[in-house]
């Protein structure tokens, strides 16, 4: 750890709290860091919200949390007529202020949570069917409703986004990329970007993203080039004699009222981290918050075959690397193919970078080519050429075809990966178990990715729909509350996103919805016992 002491850390600090001031630091008297360095004014920093990640599910949560509400539009009338008059009951209360449960009862998408289903609806109405209606929802800034809080990102915003591939397209249309409030088409407009299809590169949504903060005034909530190292639960009873028991090896502190009663005992969150400054150096804090909500997506850790030889620096796993690879000229005269293993899209782009880089293919993959549950079936032919195009390919261009016909690109179905040796040679299985050895000059391993929690308790293995089992969007999601989106397993942290099985940015939005109203009615309680005089703590319940 390496940073330029007191000072530095003290403006990164001074930084959060600039913006919240006095709310927030009102009735507490200090701060502590990793390095007990304690801020100017001596003041303690616990933000209601802290939320970890900056892709498009952070921004939009913090869109929601910054007061912006959505109402029925006057003139607007919701295709699906039982839902319409749902609407009209509270037409005079925005979504954020209605039973979500009601609203979403009995509507069908391709999302498992009904919150997200009814958001996507109320977004883009019938958008499944194949039409293009507008939003039946309008905005209101509200500032009354704004909840403090603190978007904490690796880059800039907009998340992995700003990593991808940017010579391919996304799987969605534009219009399903945007976040409420703006149009994306209109934005392109304004900034007289040429956009020749419904899909557009990920390029331009990073952009999007990046823009959307700003002109949404969200800027003052978002940090860049943050780092979290833990996320850890805060602990403490105290004894007759006053003394205070630490759970999880977490320091406490010993936090007082103004008029020098003892606070009701916390149970916030510890989030810890570093900053990257623009010397490369590392600046530590410490943040305590009431609510931490998760929206680090998928994109941390890359899925691995677990077979020897895969920690060879010739196997990869990044479509970035390999486009590195590429634009330096390592590939290029390679009398050997690329291997590339995996089904699915990033796979297909794989195949189509090579193809279109003149560099021959060998495609692996473990699935029958007709099996239906290739990603390739679900894609319309008219709005998806380039990935049938690929799929063609892996039906009519097998190793069991003579393979003069097709040098550039060869594949293996229903074969495994069993080793890839230093000679740069790999070892494939057929379905019948027979082997064959195949010499390729970089091989590219694309079987998906997973989230990366290790900031958490034992990874965040508890708190899935399968106990002791890592985080997987598909296979073992985070288990949250359908409507609240809080975790069943542990109260105050929220997740959305791919974290919950919502892998499209239409459908994560309905996380921000729901985390916006659970936190918005703890508020309520919270200002109103305070006002009663029967809450002096200052944590939500």
């Amino acid at each position: 750890r390496t940073y330029s002491g007191t000072e530095t850390e003290g403006q990164l600090l001074n930084s959060f709290v600039q913006y919240f001031g006095d709310s927030l630091v009102r009735k507490i008297k200090r701060m502590p860091l990793i390095e007990e360095t304690v801020l100017p004014g001596d003041s303690l920093l616990t933000l209601p919200v802290v939320i970890i990640g900056n892709g498009p599910s952070g921004i939009c949560l913090s869109y929601l949390l910054s007061g912006y509400r959505p109402y029925l539009s006057p003139e607007a009338i919701h295709p699906n007529p039982i839902l319409h008059t749902k609407l009209e009951e509270a037409r005079h209360l925005s979504i954020v202020d209605q039973d979500l449960e009601y609203l979403s009862e009995g509507l069908e998408g391709r999302s498992s949570n009904p919150v997200a289903v009814l958001f996507d609806t109320l977004l883009h109405p019938d958008a499944d069917f194949g039409y293009d209606y507008p939003p039946v929802l309008h905005w209101k800034l509200e500032q009354h409703n704004y909840i403090p809080h603190i978007v904490l990102g690796k880059g800039p915003p907009g998340g992995a986004w700003h990593s991808m591939e940017g010579s391919m397209l996304t799987i969605s249309f534009g219009d399903w990329m945007e976040l409420p409030g703006l149009s994306f088409k209109e934005w392109a407009a304004s900034k007289r970007r040429n956009i020749k299809s419904d899909r557009v590169m990920p390029e331009e949504i990073a952009c999007y993203y990046k823009h959307y903060v700003k002109v949404m005034g969200l800027q003052k909530n978002f940090r860049d080039n943050v780092y979290i190292t833990s996320v850890s639960r805060l602990y403490r009873e105290e004894d007759d004699e006053g003394r205070s028991h630490q759970n999880e090896d977490i320091s406490t502190q010993h936090l007082e009222m103004e008029d020098g009663q003892k606070s009701l005992t916390k149970r916030n969150w510890e989030v810890r981290g570093y900053q990257r400054a623009t010397d490369g150096s590392h600046v530590p804090f410490c943040l305590f918050a009431e609510n931490v909500a998760l929206a680090t997506g998928t994109f941390d850790s890359p899925g691995r075959l677990q077979v020897e030889g895969e920690d060879f620096p010739f196997v990869l796993h990044s479509m970035s690397d390999f486009g590195a690879a590429i634009s330096k000229g390592k590939l290029r005269g390679k009398a050997d193919p690329v291997l590339i293993v995996g089904a699915g899209l990033t796979a297909a782009d794989a195949v189509l970078c090579a193809y279109n880089n003149n560099i021959p293919v060998v495609h692996v993959f473990r699935r029958r080519v007709t099996d239906t549950s290739l990603i390739f079936k679900q894609l319309p032919k008219k709005l998806y050429p380039e990935y049938h195009k690929v799929y063609h390919m892996m039906c009519t261009q097998s190793h069991t075809v003579d393979s003069n016909q097709h040098s550039a690109y060869t594949s293996f179905p229903e074969h495994n990966v069993l080793s890839f040796k230093p000679e740069m040679k790999c070892v494939l299985q057929s379905a019948s178990g027979l082997k064959k050895i195949l010499k390729f000059s970089v091989a590219l391993v694309l079987i998906g990715s997973h989230p990366n929690l290790f900031f958490l308790k034992d990874q965040g293995h508890s708190i899935g729909h399968h106990s002791n089992q890592p985080i997987t969007c598909k296979g073992n999601p985070i288990e949250i509350d359908p409507y609240t989106y809080e975790c069943t397993k542990e109260a105050n942290l929220f997740a959305l996103g791919p974290l919950v099985g919502d892998n499209f940015v239409r459908f994560l939005k309905g996380g921000a919805l729901g985390i916006a109203r659970c936190l918005a009615i703890r508020q309520k309680k919270k200002h109103e016992l305070i006002e009663s005089g029967d809450g002096g703590g200052d944590g939500v319940p």
